[in-house]
């Protein structure tokens, strides 16, 4: 008994310590709050309990501290300076709002370890007080107004694992920075010569937009060459001075004693207009084939170009190109001007690749078959599309309504879809996808669905078109899902027709979307990922296999191992993961839409398959590198 008061005693500071800390960590997020929620979005949340025991959205805690806080796209406008009090934060994500004001006040927080605080206005420069945060990992401050040198401390943060500066007004030298396994400092205004293993170790891309950067090799200008001479330079030399070689005086008299006779003259002057007729004979001849011959490319292009203006009536005339980002805006003029490549043609209508006049590029859909919408009807469906915004969605940038034209203009990712890597070139030299990026690139996809279904779960909005040609992958190789919200533009059973072996059972009776339906429709896109065949398509004439039956049929016999993509037998030590992920796709797949679980669900049991050992951790919000890079770093709270 003795023994159990003094435990408790030991103890009770301890546990009124803890707490203390929770309510200030719950007073300093109250402030920030206050400070930046003018719209009052967090209201809704923030109002119950603390911070830890409230069930706060976008704040995790641990052992009664704040520890995790991810606001993207909240339109937050105002200073940061509250949270710099939260000293257990390790994750800190705010990007894409309208926080301004220093970035000092997190350097109080020094148990940092993920910073993502992009397209915000954050001011000033990059605080020397960061070199401190020793435990740091990543640290995104790009598209923001800051100014001032990289400090060279960062080098000694030799955990840092990304250091993303882009898009900011940066001035001074790049510090020696090899160490980083992602950085970018493209479009700022740095100047001086690139670190040798710096040029080496990271793409052009990542410096662009830095005219003053010199380098040991191209794209960078060598250092210290001289600036190309401007106009031409009279030579020192005085025997070429302009003149030296004008006759004298006396001989311009003998000059003029001798003259000429007109015969003499009258040959000249015939002579030179005969060499004048020919010349400008030969110079017509020229420029009337190489017009004809231009004439007949610009009538060969205009057939070939991709069109997707639909020619410009009064009505697009008075219309507008409607954008939800305040960056990057344009004229529609300027869009039915760009050079345009066909992409590739899908359910909702035809892609192209739009590269306008400034270099800019966008991907621009042209829709068709869409259900007849009155203006209003079309601009609030845009609105529920464009608000959404996750690292895992393919962002709507802007739109545009005609009675008969309908253009959408989204981000343009690079690097192809999930279906392309799957199925394109699967002859000799082609390049496997290996299973890590498997499980990467499809829990890239089920975070994106399951965020749409969880933002739109009391209206029950769908995808309504979840297949592997709908799962993108950006610069980074992450995966984003397209499309979403376009299923509702179409009639129900249209949509449900052209889901081809994504199509739920029940859809063929109902016709209708539904979240269970897409949650069918990833079950399929994983028993993809793990067989390596393609699902039947509603283009008869194209091969596909009915996955779910084929699959089932496999597994009853009992030959499970029959069922996986060959290319994924070359990988030793994952045919547990592999058999895990078949049962998560299975359970995906059931007849009855009541048995399959949320997509919420299913994130968590794809993460339980394997957590990769990075620094992200659990709290990967696909921020991550391209899967391809590998991170050996393991960390721990």
């Amino acid at each position: 008994m003795a023994i159990s008061g003094v435990i408790t005693a030991l103890l009770l500071p301890l546990l009124l310590l803890t707490t203390v800390y929770a309510i200030n960590d719950t007073e300093a997020l109250l402030e920030f709050k206050a400070l930046t929620d003018s719209h009052g979005i967090l209201s809704k949340n923030w109002s119950t309990g603390d911070a830890c025991s409230g069930g706060w959205q976008g704040v995790a805690c641990k052992s009664g501290r704040v520890f995790y806080v991810s606001l993207t796209s909240y339109d937050l406008r105002g200073p940061v300076a509250p949270l710099g009090r939260l000293d257990q934060l390790r994750i800190l994500d705010l990007q894409r709002n309208r926080l301004n004001g220093s970035l000092d006040p997190l350097t109080g927080c020094r148990n940092l370890k993920h910073v993502y605080l992009g397209s915000n206005e954050f001011s000033g420069s990059i605080p020397a007080g960061f070199v401190g945060l020793k435990r740091l990992l990543r640290l995104d401050i790009s598209d923001n107004n800051l100014r001032g040198v990289i400090p060279a401390g960062l080098r000694n943060l030799t955990r840092l694992v990304t250091l993303r500066l882009q898009d900011n007004v940066l001035s001074g030298p790049v510090p020696d920075l090899s160490f980083l396994v992602d950085f970018n400092v493209s479009n700022n205004q740095l100047s001086g010569e690139v670190p040798r293993k710096v040029e080496e170790k990271f793409p052009a891309s990542a410096f662009t937009g830095n005219a003053g950067l010199c380098g040991a090799a191209p794209p960078f200008p060598a250092c210290g060459a001289p600036p190309p001479p401007v106009g031409g330079v009279v030579p020192s030399n005085p025997s070429s001075n302009p003149g030296s070689n004008l006759p004298t005086g006396e001989e311009e008299k003998k000059k003029k004693s001798r003259g000429l006779s007109t015969g003499a003259i009258v040959a000249i002057v015939v002579g030179d207009a005969a060499v004048l007729i020919l010349i400008t004979l030969v110079f017509l001849v020229y420029y009337w084939r190489k017009y004809a011959r231009e004439a007949r490319l610009s009538r060969k292009a205009a057939a070939e170009k991709p069109d997707f203006s639909g020619g410009q009536t009064p009505e697009m005339e008075r219309s507008k190109l409607v954008f939800f980002d305040r960056k990057k805006q344009f004229e529609l003029e300027d869009l039915l001007r760009a050079s345009a490549e066909m992409l590739g043609k899908g359910s909702f209508g035809t892609a192209y690749k739009a590269v306008l006049d400034d270099g800019c590029v966008v991907a621009v859909k042209r829709l068709k078959d869409v259900s007849p919408l009155g203006r209003k009807d079309f601009e609030q469906h845009m609105e529920m599309i464009g608000k959404l915004r996750h690292p895992n969605i393919v962002r709507l940038g802007a739109y545009y309504y005609a009675k008969e034209e309908k253009l959408l203009v989204y981000d343009y990712l690079p690097n192809g879809s999930l279906y392309s890597l799957l199925h394109g070139n699967r002859g000799p030299g082609r390049t496997p996808l290996d299973w890590t990026t498997r499980i990467s690139l499809v829990l890239g996809a089920a975070r994106g669905l399951a965020y749409i279904h969880e933002e739109y779960g009391s209206l029950k909005i769908p995808h309504g078109n979840v297949k592997s040609s709908n799962i993108l992958l950006n610069k980074n190789g992450n995966a984003c899902i397209s499309d979403f919200g376009l299923a509702l533009l179409l009639n129900s059973s249209h949509v449900s027709t052209r889901l081809g072996g994504y199509r739920a059972p029940e859809q063929n009776e109902t016709k209708k979307l539904s979240q269970k339906a897409d949650v069918y429709s990833f079950g399929v896109l994983l028993l993809e990922i793990l067989t390596g065949k393609a699902p039947v398509h509603y283009h008869s004439q194209e091969e596909g296999v009915d996955l779910p039956k084929w699959v089932q049929s496999i597994v009853r016999e009992e030959w499970t191992a029959e069922v996986f993509d060959i290319e994924l037998m070359r990988y030793k030590n994952i045919e547990e993961e592999m058999v895990s992920m078949l049962q998560i796709a299975l359970t995906c797949v059931s007849q009855s839409p009541e048995q399959r679980p949320k997509m919420s669900e299913v994130v968590k049991m794809i993460e339980d398959v394997r957590v990769e050992q990075s620094p992200i951790g659990e709290w990967d919000e696909s921020h991550s590198v391209s899967p391809s890079v590998s991170e050996d770093v393991v960390t721990s709270y």
